[in-house]
């Protein structure tokens, strides 16, 4: 199904890159941008980081640089490299206050970074983790309520909203 995707979206990008108004700017920007997200695809991390960098260095648009930051913030999670991937997701979320999928996965980390100090036996640590995480979750629900209904019952159990908050 992934291939099939995939070449899809590279047959829509290269009509959208022949059809739509841009800038010589703007098309190289997609290209390095769409290179980036196949070898993302493909596990080529070092490759989708390159081509992102390279997309970053020419798109001026503050909305498509945020999914670029995005897109270096997934990467470098899946690499376990989460400081960086804070950053990028950070930086993806000054661009656009209300990227619920980014603010979801500041969260996620912290969720994550929690769960291996509990594993350590720092319950202090575990806690001040869960509670970065559960901010961040909220507002991720806040804005998207619909797409996070596990992370909403999450937040209930843990008592970090209560069962009648809405978001």
């Amino acid at each position: 199904m992934g291939n099939f995707i995939d070449k899809t979206f590279t047959v829509i990008a290269d009509i959208l890159l022949k059809v739509l108004p841009a800038s010589k700017q703007e098309k190289q920007a997609f290209s390095y941008y769409r290179s980036g997200m196949t070898a993302q695809s493909k596990g080529n991390f070092v490759e989708a980081i390159d081509n992102y960098l390279k997309a970053l260095e020419l798109e001026e648009d503050p909305y498509d640089r945020s999914y670029i930051f995005y897109n270096l913030g997934i990467v470098y999670a899946k690499m376990g490299k989460y400081t960086a991937a804070l950053n990028f997701y950070n930086e993806a979320t000054l661009l656009q206050d209300d990227f619920n999928q980014a603010l979801n996965n500041i969260g996620a980390i912290f969720f994550y970074e929690a769960r291996q100090a509990q594993a350590a036996n720092e319950p202090e640590l575990a806690k001040e983790l869960y509670d970065r995480a559960g901010e961040y979750f909220k507002e991720a629900c806040r804005i998207s309520p619909d797409n996070y209904p596990n992370t909403i019952n999450w937040l209930r159990v843990t008592g970090r909203i209560s069962g009648n908050e809405n978001l």
